[in-house]
């Protein structure tokens, strides 16, 4: 497979079947045939001589040639006993205790199973309504929310990562407003996305500045106004501070509700792509738009033609996951089969512009992207015609919105998903956002921090004569091409990245997606930390313009700098900077948001010692400490650390640190042969003493290479800072925002909420 050694490296953490003691006994071929077998044996179901052996061979190289891959769960289940292929889940939430309970019992199966679950909180009524069979008074949605986030936190998604939640409530229930501002502590509900089901009517009262009713769910009964202007400012303001809430366009998802007659699209999956009828599921599948590029000369195009033939056969492939999957509940076998959704994709598309010389925010840029999709949802609905014409329809086809035309084995063909792992195996970008970085560094444990350069930058780069390591580390320190000396303006015109790209074409190619799209796209507008609420505001209504179903924000920094203001009050009463008035001591300068760093691995008596130490432009500014699987003292040499690392920055002298501790000795380190220091300490102050001979005595970073961020050390990352979506918690390295969720372009993790 044309894979990555980081492509092999998430395949063999996340995906491989693994013995009862966590060793992988399963190749990364073995996976795709695995997976191949299990999809393909299902043309056995319409023609028991169906030649499956061939179609299995079709669907491996398929994914081999990382042509297409389908969602996460069918990867990972595809083949075995769990055997449930969904990544996306919508359930009901009922206005009792025993239906609440029941949703909580249902999300947690369909988590343990691998899959994400939506969903509505909008049935429930309002904070301090009676109860009539108790005689007391309701809690309202958000207190239930936690109890379902508590529930989900505890399960893991096929024993891989936390489960995701999507929790949505509409702009017209009484408690909106706590709705709104219910994740500004980020510390809470961390579990959950959530959007405000925005409807028609409300953006018409925004524009107008006029005043909308709120509707008790219960009872149906006016029980307030509220000015819609206002109520939209508190959502911008919100979002503004932490990302959160999205929004998301109820009336545009039920416009396109394919079978009505079943009620309404009341919640989307975690990522907001995929809308859902109540206990519906959905399978998705991406397909690697690089994969489709071929040369013409000293150009590439498109292949068109491979692009239409890949479409029907991923078509196939997704129909056949309905047929084999194992559904947690047997509710949503039933629900999922009257309609039988798909969701295919894409990903790669940035990567594909970069091939093909066109700049993403450019008018050429949005027009080719709503050429590919125009393409892949024709002949994905001609994929589909073909399959209802051998197999049938789906069974409410006669009471769909297509009824009139030609019978389609599938209500909905079509999605745009964010591909976060999936694109780090097929070694491209993710779904259709800009390239989030085309450098950073990665630590390797041998006193080196390695560049890693997006590829085709990279030969873009030597073919022009100009790449080199310091030309790469300006990239990582700038964190964009477009400020970086000596890199010809059409290089930097094309090779933009997503803070390169200005929120209004964010919006503007989502939007040339989501005219082609039969469900949603998942889509990040990224904003520089300096941009303001009325950018944010400009964003929605924009989106709201250009027909989109929804839309996700983020404001860099927005996450930490909101965490720094929970429960801080600016009474006026502020101490003087760099003291404390209880004291009377010094306080450490702040860490700095740009390191350098060394990681050394030392062997001691209870196995290895993984000390970092980094500094910037003032000298030694912090260390971390890491032990091996032997175990150790990890609390002891983590104070330890931790303290250095306050006294440096608090003005006492490395020399000083180092010679305190110096020479500890420690039995497990003294007893043992051929262990060079005599303690975790004596271990941290060789590794200071080493780094001050690189600084200049620790006094200042060096010139010859620009100071870069340095990953954090796993063991770093807070679990407040691992929430905050900050820094990854398996690996240390910076998490990129993406569709609601975040993921680790180094590792493979991800989470929602």
């Amino acid at each position: 497979m044309p894979i990555t050694e980081n492509a092999r490296a998430v395949l063999e953490r996340r995906y491989l079947i693994r013995d009862e003691k966590g060793s992988p006994i399963e190749t990364v071929d073995g996976l795709f045939h695995r997976v191949a077998g299990a999809i393909a044996s299902a043309d056995r179901n319409f023609d028991p001589a169906a030649d499956t052996a061939g179609l299995e061979r079709e669907f491996y190289d398929m994914m081999t040639a990382l042509e297409f891959l389908p969602n996460s769960p069918t990867l990972m289940n595809a083949g075995r006993p769990l055997g449930q292929l969904s990544a996306c889940f919508v359930l009901p939430v009922g206005d009792s205790m025993e239906e609440i309970f029941d949703a909580i019992k249902h999300a947690a199966l369909i988590h343990k199973s691998g899959g994400g679950t939506g969903f509505s909180f909008s049935r429930l009524r309002p904070k301090g309504s009676a109860v009539n069979s108790t005689g007391g008074v309701a809690s309202g949605p958000i207190s239930f929310m936690k109890v379902f986030n508590a529930a989900t936190e505890a399960v893991k998604q096929g024993g891989t990562r936390r489960g995701a939640n999507m929790g949505i409530l509409r702009v017209d229930h009484p408690d909106i407003e706590e709705f709104i501002c219910c994740k500004n502590d980020t510390k809470e509900i961390t579990n959950f996305n959530i959007s405000v089901g925005i409807t028609e009517a409300f953006m018409d009262a925004v524009e107008r500045g006029a005043d909308y009713n709120l509707v008790d769910p219960a009872t149906r009964k006016v029980t307030g106004t509220l000015n819609a202007r206002k109520v939209f400012d508190q959502i911008v303001t919100s979002a503004w501070q932490t990302g959160e809430p999205g929004i998301i366009f109820l009336d545009r998802l039920n416009r396109d509700n394919a079978v009505p007659s079943q009620g309404e699209i009341e919640s989307t999956n975690p990522c907001g792509e995929q809308p859902l009828l109540p206990y519906e599921s959905c399978n998705l599948g991406s397909i690697n738009l690089v994969a489709h590029l071929r040369r013409n000369g000293d150009r590439w195009e498109l292949d068109r033609d491979k692009l239409a033939a890949t479409v029907r056969r991923a078509v196939h492939f997704l129909d056949n996951v309905i047929e084999v999957n194992r559904y947690p509940l047997p509710e949503i076998e039933h629900v999922t089969k009257l309609t039988r959704k798909i969701g295919l994709g894409v990903m790669g598309f940035a990567d594909a512009l970069l091939y093909l010389g066109v700049p993403y925010n450019s008018e050429a840029g949005v027009a080719l992207g709503g050429e590919i999709m125009e393409l892949i949802n024709r002949e994905g609905h001609r994929a589909s015609q073909d399959l209802a014409a051998v197999r049938g329809s789906f069974p409410l086809f006669g009471e769909s919105i297509y009824r009139e035309g030609a019978p389609l084995r599938n209500a909905t063909v079509t999605t745009i998903a964010p591909t976060g792992t999936l694109s780090i195996i097929a070694g491209v970008s993710s779904g259709v956002e800009p390239v989030f970085a085309y450098a950073y560094i990665r630590n390797v444990m041998d006193h080196t921090h390695l560049v890693e350069t997006n590829q085709i930058l990279k030969d873009r780069l030597i073919a022009a004569g100009l790449y080199s390591d310091e030309l790469m580390h300006k990239i990582v320190e700038k964190g964009s091409l477009a400020h970086v000396d000596g890199v010809p303006e059409e290089i930097k015109r094309v090779f933009v990245c997503a803070h390169d790209v200005s929120p209004e074409w964010h919006v503007r190619m989502q939007a040339a997606f989501q005219a082609h799209t039969d469900n949603a796209v998942s889509k990040t507008v990224n904003f520089s930390k300096s941009a303001t609420k009325e950018d944010v505001a400009q964003v929605y209504k924009l989106a709201y313009r250009l027909g989109c179903k929804g839309t996700t924000i983020y404001r860099d920094g927005s996450r930490e700098e909101q965490v720094l203001n929970i429960g801080q009050v600016n009474d006026g009463s502020k101490k003087s900077e760099g003291q404390d008035t209880a004291y009377g001591s010094l306080l450490p300068r702040p860490r700095p948001a740009v390191t350098t760093g060394f990681t050394e691995k030392v062997k001691i008596g209870c196995g290895n010692l993984y000390i970092t130490v980094n500094y910037d432009e003032m000298g030694i500014c912090e260390v971390f400490t890491n032990t091996g699987r032997a175990g150790g003292c990890p609390s002891q040499s983590e104070a330890t650390a931790r303290l250095v690392s306050v006294a440096i920055r608090s003005g006492v002298s490395p020399k000083e640190i180092i010679q305190q501790l110096k020479g500890i000795r420690c039995p497990s380190c003294l007893r043992q042969p051929g262990v060079p220091v005599t303690s975790c300490p004596d271990a941290i102050a060789k590794a200071l003493e080493g780094v001050m001979k690189v600084t200049e005595n620790g006094n200042a970073a060096p010139a010859a290479v620009p100071a870069v961020p340095a990953p954090r050390p796993k063991e770093e990352v807070s679990p407040a800072e691992a929430k905050l979506a900050k820094f990854c918690p398996e690996c240390g390295s910076k998490l990129e925002h993406e569709g609601g969720c975040v993921v680790c372009r180094n590792c493979g993790y991800s989470k929602c909420g």
